[in-house]
């Protein structure tokens, strides 16, 4: 099985993880990944129940695609920081922030969850799609699940999910294979946004600025 772990557009909304529409960026990035997908379709496609991620994988594979929404793979609960602007949460909750990048283990957000309770609820999804044994899985879903579900199912340990990447682009690739013989995975690729490189205001490093 060949797993791809999809983040979803860029939300038009920049407080902390509110259920809001693409923005108009998100929508551009879902396009040119949906561009590069053309002609493929995978067996099963999943998505998180937010609408940003619902939204992607209908921009990608067509609104009547027979999506499986999976609650277990919504973003990571980001608790006392939801709706706030980063910039005032990087002031009231300093100590998580200096944590955060010092790559503490399995760091809790404050009134949230830790990276393992993430990937407990996400693997489940996993193993459900294994079940079906499907050749193509694909997962429309959030930064904080795909680094928790890439670090645990690497055996690595999802608490260590700080060390993949400090940020993934809007509408990246990560994918994993699965040997059903073995019962491994193994990484394949981690964070491909080479369809947004020839548009590079879409990049985070051009937002963030």
């Amino acid at each position: 099985m060949r797993l791809l772990l999809i983040r979803h557009g860029r939300q038009s909304s920049p407080l902390c993880n509110v259920d809001v529409d693409l923005s108009e960026e998100g929508r551009r990035q879902a396009a040119l990944l949906s561009e590069r997908f053309r002609g493929f379709c995978p067996e099963l496609i999943y998505t998180s129940g937010l609408l940003r991620a619902k939204q992607t994988a209908a921009i990608l594979f067509g609104e009547h695609s027979g999506f499986l929404e999976r609650e277990d793979l919504n973003e990571i609960s980001f608790g006392d920081l939801t709706g706030k602007a980063d910039a005032l949460t990087k002031v009231e909750y300093a100590d998580y922030y200096e944590a955060k990048k010092r790559k503490v283990r399995d760091l809790r957000i404050p009134g949230g969850e830790c990276p393992t309770e993430v990937f407990e609820r996400a693997k489940r999804v996993v193993e459900e799609a294994i079940r079906f044994g499907a050749e193509y899985v694909v997962f429309v879903t959030h930064g904080g699940v795909i680094r928790a579900l890439t670090a645990g199912l690497l055996g690595i340990g999802a608490e260590q999910m700080l060390l993949f990447a400090d940020g993934l682009e809007h509408c990246s690739i990560t994918e994993l294979s699965y040997s059903k013989e073995t019962g491994l995975f193994s990484l394949e690729r981690l964070n491909d946004y080479a369809h947004l490189e020839r548009e590079p205001e879409l990049l985070r490093n051009a937002w963030k600025k």
